[in-house]
């Protein structure tokens, strides 16, 4: 029997798309524990592939669609709900980023969804506290290629979070280019961080936290030399990350350098993480930083599992969930006819495409609901163009749970909910965008009233690219503006290729 989301012993994977690795972990769940499958890492260094123009080269491009083609054959089998692949800070940065996801995603066979700074330290967090479990408050700290995430919470709890633009790729590309080391260089690189990680000096001061943890490669790397060597037991303290630096000194460059348990791939960027860990430790009080057993990838693995239980159970523990009820309070959006219009284009796209309702992969039906319960934020700015408003902040507001990649695709529902249709023309290129802004639309049109409406009165079907709307006369002849929005919209879609709108009174 094929696995469903109903299945609470499916394997799930994650693909962490990382500035400087690619990770690949596949894992299962049950009875609230983590078991690893299989885990696969690849140094493609991606984020050394920015040009100074901040595009990623099509030689580092390469790289990475090798490794994701390779991925592929690892996953050949799994459905898409089994499967989320997350980019972080390289992609949130490139300039065309885009173009280099349609390729990555064919080579992959999966969507990939690009997480802001913020939603990865979440999810470096989630996976944290999974794998290690403690009540104790604590300071988790992800240094990976371009970016730094620091998170401070208790249990699974967050209390404050934040990304900084700063990490060990970048840091040693600006200051150890040519793989040299001098003091001075050092020190250059740690006012760099410094000035980048000040205004976290308070949020995340000693008096917030009681132990310090550090996750993924650096942290890791570091934890291993100073193991080795017999410095530390595999703590990470200022006193140990001074012999490490001191160690770079006497070699002199990355040719002779010879740390105990380096490898040869992290070895390019080991100054610029030194760097950054020792102006960690410096400015955030950190005596000990314990290596944590969780990163990124676990933390996918596990929101991943936790949006699946909540569906099954209709427990309602889907983090969008709440951030979208957070979000609807935040600004005053009205939650009946929210509802409503929620009701209302659900219906009509299930009765539309029957299969999304039975669906493994029902983010399509999720999406949607996400966009008509959003959809009027921006009456909170201004009544005029509110469309434009509530699009523009579903597409920059922070969302807990949400990618970059979905925000994006739920704002241009929400920007599509009313008007013409020219602003979302390569948008309605994709199929299911166009269903789902049709069926926003009429849910929109139908629910203008704003009052109870029948869900059945109008049922909308696909045959071939024709979108059939149809309704009972007596309910045309008693609705009468309703009628005359039809009709316009109606016309709006004549000028498309598909859907293409047709009325028909029955």
């Amino acid at each position: 029997m094929p696995l469903t989301p109903t299945s609470a012993s499916a394997h799930l994977a994650a693909i962490d798309i990382g500035s400087n690795s690619f990770r690949l972990e596949i894992a299962q769940l049950q009875h609230g524990r983590y078991r690893r499958i299989a885990y696969l890492k690849e140094t493609v260094r991606l984020g050394g592939g920015l040009d100074a123009n901040g595009f990623l080269t099509e030689e580092a491009a390469q790289r990475g669609l090798d490794c994701l083609r390779r991925f592929a054959q690892r996953l050949q089998g799994f459905e898409a709900y089994q499967v989320r692949a997350v980019a972080t800070q390289t992609l949130r940065e490139a300039r065309n980023r885009d173009a280099f996801l349609l390729r990555a995603e064919a080579a992959l066979g999966f969507g990939i969804e690009v997480v802001s700074g913020r939603e990865e330290a979440r999810l470096i967090y989630a996976g944290v506290s999974f794998l290690q479990p403690g009540q104790a408050r604590r300071l988790v700290i992800d240094i990976g290629g371009r970016s730094t995430e620091m998170i401070v919470g208790q249990g699974r709890k967050i209390s404050a979070v934040e990304s900084f633009k700063t990490g060990s790729v970048s840091l040693s590309m600006r200051w150890f280019p040519d793989g040299v080391f001098t003091e001075q260089r050092f020190r250059d690189a740690q006012v760099a961080a410094g000035a980048e990680l000040e205004e976290a000096l308070e949020p995340f001061a000693p008096s917030h936290w009681r132990e310090a943890l550090g996750s993924s490669g650096t942290a890791g790397a570091v934890s291993q030399i100073l193991a080795a060597a017999g410095i530390t037991d595999g703590t990470i303290t200022p006193d140990g990350l001074r012999w490490c630096i001191a160690q770079c000194l006497v070699a002199g460059s990355i040719d002779k350098l010879t740390l105990p348990s380096l490898r040869e791939d992290r070895k390019a960027i080991i100054g610029g993480g030194l760097a950054l860990l020792y102006t960690l430790a410096t400015h955030f009080g950190i005596t000990e930083l314990k290596p944590a057993k969780g990163a990124l990838r676990q933390g996918v693995i596990v929101d991943l599992h936790e949006r699946h239980a909540a569906r099954r159970l209709a427990r309602g523990g889907d983090l969008r969930d709440q951030t979208v009820a957070a979000l609807q309070a935040r600004f005053g959006v009205d939650t009946d006819q929210a509802a409503r219009v929620k009701a209302t284009a659900s219906a009509m796209l299930r009765s539309a495409i029957p299969e999304l309702a039975e669906a493994a992969d029902n983010e399509v039906l999720l999406e949607l609901g996400w966009a008509c319960e959003l959809h009027e934020l921006g009456l909170m700015v201004s009544h005029h163009d509110h469309h434009r408003h509530s699009a523009y902040l579903m597409g920059h507001v922070d969302a807990p749970g949400f990618s970059q990649s979905q925000q994006r695709r739920i704002a241009d529902l929400v920007l599509g909910q009313r008007g013409g249709l020219r602003k979302l023309e390569t948008q309605l290129s994709n199929e299911r965008f166009g269903w789902q802004v049709l069926a926003l639309r009429l849910a929109v049109i139908k629910c203008h009233a704003r009052t109870q409406v029948d869900i059945q009165a109008l049922r909308l079907k696909r045959e071939g690219k024709q979108a059939r709307l149809r309704f009972l006369a007596d309910w045309a002849n008693s609705h009468p503006r309703t009628m005359h929005l039809l009709r316009e919209e109606e016309e709006i879609w004549a000028r498309q290729d598909a859907p293409r709108l047709m009325l028909i009174a029955a």
